[in-house]
């Protein structure tokens, strides 16, 4: 699978946790911040994905 399918998908799935964290941030505080945390890690997971395989 090429890199760059990968880095878009990690990327993709950290906007939509982005969104989730957007959505549950007036009702569900502890949840806004464990989907930030997910963010985090997706997008850090882009771009650790995209150096290294350059």
């Amino acid at each position: 699978m090429p890199k760059e399918v990968v880095v878009i998908g990690l990327i993709a799935l950290a906007g939509i946790l982005v969104g989730g964290v957007y959505t549950t941030w007036k009702s569900a505080k502890v949840m806004a911040v464990i989907l930030l945390l997910l963010a985090l890690i997706a997008a850090g997971g882009a771009v650790a994905w995209y150096v290294s395989s350059s």
